[in-house]
């Protein structure tokens, strides 16, 4: 009888800690720490980030501007947005570029290209720039073959 007395016993507290796991699944979280957490730090990001590393191309898109040409690893990417490191100065809050991801020189590669536009400018310790972009339009796909510049017709 004592060996049932346990057995209920735990499958008494087996049946209440499912009880308290669903609560706290189904349970909706209050604002009290979520409006605290965003008076610390307002998260303005709409999508998730991923820690990816892509070479890209980036250029500016506006002919008055200064031309550069920048090759460019991402370090954080999302389906809307880009954050990279980069030594190039000419980068400015609003400036638009066409960025080219993920770029290979390679002659069978298929790169894409965007239109996107700069939204964030770090100045970092290192002394180079920490930039985020937005994507705002797919410009098409940049074959990097080329035919040569004579044909036998």
């Amino acid at each position: 009888m004592v060996f049932v007395r346990k057995v209920g016993f735990a499958m008494a507290a087996h049946h209440d800690l499912i009880h308290e796991i669903r609560e706290r699944m189904t349970k909706k979280p209050t604002t009290e720490g979520a409006s605290k957490q965003a008076a610390a730090k307002t998260e303005r990001r709409g999508k998730r980030r991923c820690r990816i590393t892509q070479l890209m191309r980036i250029r500016p898109s506006d002919p008055k501007k200064p031309h550069f040409e920048d090759l460019r690893g991402s370090m954080s990417v999302s389906r809307s947005g880009v954050y990279f490191q980069s030594s190039e100065a000419g980068y400015e809050v609003g400036l638009r570029l066409f960025v080219t991801m993920p770029y290979s020189n390679d002659p069978a590669s298929m790169n894409r290209e965007y239109l996107a536009e700069v939204v964030r400018r770090d100045v970092l310790p290192t002394g180079m720039f920490g930039i985020g972009i937005k994507i705002l339009m797919e410009m098409g796909i940049q074959h990097s073959y080329n035919f040569g510049t004579s044909t036998p017709f």
